[in-house]
């Protein structure tokens, strides 16, 4: 592209059926030749296209029938109105209405009988607008293409009227639109603004490329065979997937300045995509969803979502896919990482058998009241309090979230997501195996409806610890500094989880209200006591007191829980703290974004000022 003789000219490729024809004149009447340029690169550096020329196609002097009229008037609107188009009045005379009626394509197949391609296909396209057809892989999108741009292959037969301004016309292609040899600068000038539109300026002085020459990149090239149909302003352009191979930002690009290009000229463009992102989408004007070889829905884009409104400014099969491929790979990281639950799993296993041959067989003695308590309360405290051993590794997870993000990869919400679905097995490891070894040798409750509440409670205990130190990461960067908050927190909530101190032995202000009920422990420690004490009977060996002393006596006298509602709601408790806290997190990673522009702004301000007020005390000083 860089210069003229560098340039390779792009020549017409004959038709298979009929050698190259000149130009259709206006005698021609209604059969008009429609044609196109084909790219001698190779198929990889184009893609299927049509169009017609600037100029309209001559109208029949013969009186119009009543079904003519009627297929003039699409979506309410007469061809001979004025409309507005990029600002300019334009009549519809002047782009091309391009509507087709019961559209039927059919193929052979080996059983030498025909299968349905596309069935019963009705749509339209208008001038000065996108039409976008789209639909899963396999539905007809590049068929439909093709039976609108008059190229079905051999022995696929198609049924049904292609109307262009509401005749019947032929598209073939050809070379009537071929630059001409010669052209003036302005005229060249107008020829390098497909190129400036497309985003290629700086590629303008490379070449394509070919097998012998690598050239530009095949997104570069996809664009070049945008520009090079540009260059003629057709009225009708056909684009078969125009945003494959690109990314995000250059997708939108090249369609937001094909959409502002059908808009100031009139052009008419039906374009096949697919899963194109949220902000894509929001450039088209007409929607055409097949399913199947059949019309699913087909009307302006903006009311696809009519029967269910998608959230704003998200794409839900990147998000879906967003959210996958970061669980896959944090599963991964957390996998690799020594530090982050293995040595952690290891170190479980070991205090839950110290803990188990500690409480060994525990009995069910009037001392083994204090004795169970006691273990439950360091499972409940201590066996989650470690669960802040993986903050340095989420810190650096969090450093490469904060860069990913900056450059637009994914939101916060997928890496929360990711982040919670990667460390849910590994944190269920860590409560069922090292709680079993404590559980048993303990000898707790032996059926297995208390250990699985028993492992449950665990597992959401760290669950919470995990999200808790989320929040701190969030405002505290550094990981040594992160693990000394983190533990501190934890610490205050220990204090105010009605062991160490009794719930109605806390001062009232401030640590029985509100710290006695924002502290995760309390709900473990109620939910721990219910499941091991009630159903069981103990031996009162108190003087003056009964002889025996059953669970519900014990919850309420000796650990003061409250017994108004079951364990279960202490679990469905903790699970929503889960939840909290990581919208917690999600608000802070937002909040944060937010506020740091501006606290930088003042920083940047503040030297200004300072500077301002050095140097007209100076001035001062010398006069």
């Amino acid at each position: 592209m860089a210069s003229q003789s560098s340039v390779p000219r792009w020549t017409p490729s004959p038709s298979p059926i009929r050698p190259l024809r000149p130009r259709a004149t206006a005698a021609a009447g209604d059969d008009i030749e429609m044609h196109g340029i084909d790219s001698p690169g190779g198929d990889e550096a184009s893609f299927p296209f049509g169009y017609v020329p600037t100029t309209p196609p001559p109208l029949s002097p013969s009186p119009r029938h009543d079904d003519q009229l009627a297929r003039e008037e699409v979506g309410g609107e007469r061809r001979g109105g004025a409309r507005k188009v990029g600002g300019n009045e334009r009549r519809e005379q002047q782009g091309v209405f391009l509507t087709w009626e019961d559209l039927w394509v059919s193929a052979p197949d080996r059983q030498g009988g025909r299968v349905s391609i596309l069935s019963a296909i009705t749509g339209y396209a208008r001038p000065g607008e996108v039409l976008s057809i789209m639909g899963p892989s396999g539905c007809g999108k590049s068929t439909l293409l093709d039976a609108l741009a008059g190229r079905l292959g051999s022995g696929v037969t198609q049924k049904g009227d292609i109307l262009i301004n509401g005749q019947r016309q032929k598209l073939a292609f050809g070379s009537s639109l071929q630059l001409p040899d010669s052209m003036s600068r302005s005229e060249k000038r107008e020829a390098e603004a497909p190129i400036r539109e497309m985003g290629l300026e700086g590629a303008m002085d490379t070449r394509i490329g070919g097998w012998a020459y690598k050239g530009i990149s095949g997104g570069q090239k996809r664009r070049v065979s945008i520009c090079i149909e540009l260059l003629t302003r057709p009225q009708l352009l056909f684009l078969d997937e125009p945003t494959s191979g690109l990314d995000s930002a250059a997708s939108y690009h090249v369609m937001d300045r094909i959409t502002r290009l059908a808009r100031r000229e009139g052009m008419t463009v039906v374009a096949a995509i697919h899963q194109p992102s949220s902000e894509v989408f929001q450039l088209f004007h007409g929607l055409c969803l097949l399913a199947y070889g059949r019309t699913v829905f087909f009307g302006a884009a903006s009311m696809a979502n009519e029967g269910g409104a998608l959230v704003k400014k998200r794409n839900p099969a990147s998000f879906i896919t967003q959210s996958l491929v970061l669980t896959r790979r944090s599963f991964v990281n957390m996998y690799r990482d020594l530090g982050y639950y293995w040595l952690r799993f290891a170190i479980y296993i070991a205090l839950c058998l110290c803990v188990g041959t500690i409480f060994h067989d525990v009995g069910h003695s009037y001392g083994s009241i204090q004795a169970r308590g006691s273990m439950l309360m360091f499972v409940a405290a201590f066996l989650t309090f470690m669960a802040i051993g993986g903050f340095p590794s989420f810190v650096e997870d969090m450093k490469i979230f904060g860069r990913e993000r900056l450059n637009g990869h994914y939101g916060v919400t997928a890496f929360t997501i990711a982040n919670t679905l990667s460390a849910t097995p590994y944190l269920a490891l860590i409560s069922v195996i090292p709680g079993a070894i404590a559980y048993y040798l303990v000898g707790l409750q032996r059926s297995i409806d208390h250990f699985i509440y028993f492992a449950l409670v665990l597992f959401m205990c760290m669950m919470l610890v995990e999200g808790l130190m989320m929040i701190v990461a969030s405002i505290v960067p550094d990981f040594l500094m992160g693990i000394i908050t983190g533990a501190g927190i934890q610490g205050v909530m220990m204090l105010n989880g009605g062991f160490f101190r009794l719930p109605n032995d806390l001062p009232k202000p401030v640590w029985r209200y509100p710290m006695y009920y924002i502290a995760f422990h309390k709900y473990a420690n109620q939910g721990f006591y219910k499941n091991e004490f009630l159903g069981l009977i103990f031996p009162n060996t108190q003087a003056g007191g009964p002889p025996t002393i059953n669970g519900d006596e014990i919850l309420r006298e000796t650990w003061q829980v409250e017994m108004g509602y079951s364990k279960w709601i202490d679990l469905v408790i903790l699970f929503g703290m889960i939840i909290l806290y990581r919208l917690m997190f999600l608000g802070i990673v937002k909040t944060v974004e937010k506020v740091k522009p501006m606290i930088k702004s003042l920083m940047f301000k503040a030297p200004e000022k300072s500077k301002h007020v050095m140097e007209q005390s100076s001035f001062e000083t010398m006069a």
